[in-house]
């Protein structure tokens, strides 16, 4: 065909898409359907371009679409050389800016011949003046346009292309975060994220740990083997996730070895409040919204909520009086969860557990006695791992680490000490802490050294009084009886 009929059926078009256009708004709801349905296989005869969506939120909108966030590294990693608007945001060391493709901007990719042209864009539903409910939220997205003589090209080899290196770029740029869960997030559902984070930069090590080496050793080779196991879990037919217990007394390291945990692993940390979570149902969303490669904490699970299985135990009997029925009701609204021991278990191993993948659930408790037994037995605690009092072997560690002294002649007393006395780690380190700037550094060890001494005799004779007391107490109440 010549070029002056191709002007003449592209003029034609126009016009009669302009006139589509200015009667649309008069014509009923069913025609206006089929003339959009036509206009569109009329433009399609004559428009050669293929376009592909890529929304950030799939399906109800419960998790970001792990396409999108693998576009979004493929596109920042070039997009700087050749996008006209850009946004910018640090890198994992705060050290330097990022630049990115901002809002509505377009960038062009050329593969095996064939260009194609990404376009970021958003979307923002309308919302009512006076409303008393927040405002939706904008729905952002990628779109992917390319010549339709190029479609299997790009339906197969392209796209595949863009997801190995954006997941490849997205590996070696992650910055490792803390998150927390927002209390009452379920007020701005719709506009505030469920998670908060910083970024985590916790320095602990296992190298830093106060612990006996072959108990290390072992924890370390179990997460080594976790990680790796992504195909035998599938084999087995068990979601990608293990359960970690940690118990023992007050300053033993229960947070210092998650911290260590997560810098073995390079994941990311999930600080999770339970007293802040509505119900089961928002646990659930919680859940949905975590990443795989992390680690979902619940510290000091026996004082977060009463998971005993006990919570009703104070329902009011039937001759109880309506005032008392009344109260109880009041004050069980009052609480702030309703998360039960029924909703955890599901969220550590029920169907939704099974949502992502590589994750390990830590519990830490200073009372193990107090936990009901189904919540930490094999197969949801699967490792039970014991923090208890400064081993010698433990406090060499520190010394390395504080002192930085590998030997020393007061190590023999404080050796003999700890095989009778009882003394945490976080009260060994206190006392190795350096306290004066100005002196040696031998009379620095040996002023800690004797520091971590006394403070274990002092130790010594507080916990024998507290047992004489103890003592005497109990016999006066036998007196008594």
């Amino acid at each position: 065909m010549a070029p002056e009929s191709w002007a003449g059926v592209g003029s034609a078009v126009a016009s009669l898409m302009f006139l589509c256009a200015v009667v649309r708004p008069y014509l009923p709801s069913h025609l206006d359907t089929y003339l959009s349905t036509y206009t569109s296989k009329l433009v399609g005869l004559v428009y050669p371009y293929i376009e592909i969506t890529f929304a950030e939120y799939t399906g109800e909108r419960l998790k970001r679409s792990e396409a999108y966030i693998t576009i979004e590294a493929y596109l920042g990693a070039s997009s700087s050389d050749r996008a006209k608007r850009l946004k910018g945001e640090t890198d994992r060391d705060a050290s330097q800016l990022v630049l990115s493709m901002d809002d509505y901007e377009e960038v062009t990719d050329d593969f095996q011949g064939a260009r194609v042209w990404w376009t970021s864009s958003k979307t923002t539903p309308k919302s009512h003046s006076f409303s008393i409910y927040p405002a939706p939220e904008d729905r952002r997205f990628y779109r992917l346009t390319f010549h339709r003589r190029h479609r299997k090209l790009i339906n197969g080899s392209y796209l595949c292309h863009v997801m190995e290196e954006g997941k490849a770029i997205g590996v070696s740029n992650r910055q490792r975060k803390l998150y927390t869960n927002n209390p009452n997030y379920d007020w701005y559902e719709r506009k505030q994220l469920v998670w908060s984070h910083v970024p985590f930069e916790h320095p602990a090590t296992f190298d830093t740990l106060a612990m006996e080496p072959d108990k290390k050793q072992d924890i370390i080779q179990d997460l080594l083997a976790f990680r790796d196991s992504k195909e035998y879990y599938a084999r087995i037919g068990k979601p990608w996730k293990r359960g970690y217990l940690l118990y023992g007394p007050p300053g033993t390291g229960k947070s210092t070895m998650i911290a260590a945990m997560a810098n073995l692993l390079d994941y990311d940390v999930y600080d999770l409040e339970l007293t802040a979570v509505k119900d089961n149902t928002a646990l659930r969303k919680l859940l949905i919204e975590t990443t795989s490669k992390s680690i979902i904490v619940i510290e000091d699970i026996d004082c977060s909520l009463d998971l005993s299985g006990k919570r009703k135990s104070e329902a009011p009997s039937e001759g109880g009086s309506e005032e008392d029925k009344k109260k109880l009701m009041t004050r069980e609204d009052k609480e702030g969860s309703k998360v039960t021991l029924s909703g955890l278990l599901n969220f550590i191993d029920g169907l939704w557990s099974a949502c992502g993948g590589e994750r390990l659930i830590v519990f830490t408790t200073n009372h193990l006695d107090k936990l009901d037994r189904a919540l930490i037995r094999r197969g949801r605690m699967d490792k039970h791992i014991e923090l208890s009092y400064c081993s010698f072997e433990g406090f060499k560690v520190l010394a390395r680490n504080y002192l930085g002294v590998n030997e020393h002649q007061l190590f023999e007393s404080i050796r003999r000490l700890m095989e009778e006395k009882q003394i945490t780690p976080a009260d060994v380190a206190e006392n190795l802490m350096r306290k004066t700037v100005g002196r040696a550094a031998e009379e620095n060890v040996e002023a800690c050294l004797q520091s971590l001494v006394q403070a274990m005799k002092e130790c010594g004779c507080k916990n024998e009084e507290e047992t004489e007391a103890a003592t005497e107490t109990q016999e006066a109440k036998v007196d008594e009886g």
